[in-house]
């Protein structure tokens, strides 16, 4: 298939820059699969005369499984963290706040409710959701009208 058929059958007016990237998606992680490909393709090119010694494998896996493990924990805590800002919103329902909004301005008001967008929470004050990064001060007074 030329350049040109490629394109066309990406639809008309495409250029080459996305073909190529309709084409091709770069993988960002390496997976355990990848790190066995990886040492089958490092034995098999390996010098039979001087060959690498079993505990440079055995450090190699080591390394790898520790990464894997990282990983993990960095996704666990990131659930965490997401689930205890969930909590701490819950929190402040029904609780009087002061918030500075996207202007700069000092919103006070009783959280009426508790969203959750794109798993960030926000909490509700006066019928509009705020992050909780706006959030000034809490407390469980009443406001004066």
């Amino acid at each position: 298939m030329n350049t040109i058929d490629a394109l066309n059958a990406i639809g008309p007016g495409a250029s080459a820059t996305a073909w190529s990237t309709a084409t091709r998606m770069p993988v960002q992680t390496l997976g355990q699969d990848d790190f066995l490909k990886l040492l089958v393709a490092q034995l098999s090119a390996q010098d039979p005369m001087n060959p690498q010694k079993d505990t440079e494998f055995v450090a190699q896996m080591a390394q790898f499984s520790a990464l894997e493990q990282s990983r993990a924990m960095q996704s666990d805590m990131a659930g965490l963290r997401s689930e205890q800002q969930v909590l701490q919103a819950n929190a402040m329902i029904g609780r009087t706040v002061a918030l500075q909004n996207e202007a700069g301005n000092i919103v006070t008001g009783v959280v009426s409710g508790l969203l959750v967008e794109n798993g960030a929470p926000r909490i509700v004050v006066n019928g509009q959701p705020y992050p909780l990064s706006q959030l000034l001060g809490v407390t469980d007074v009443p406001p004066t009208t």
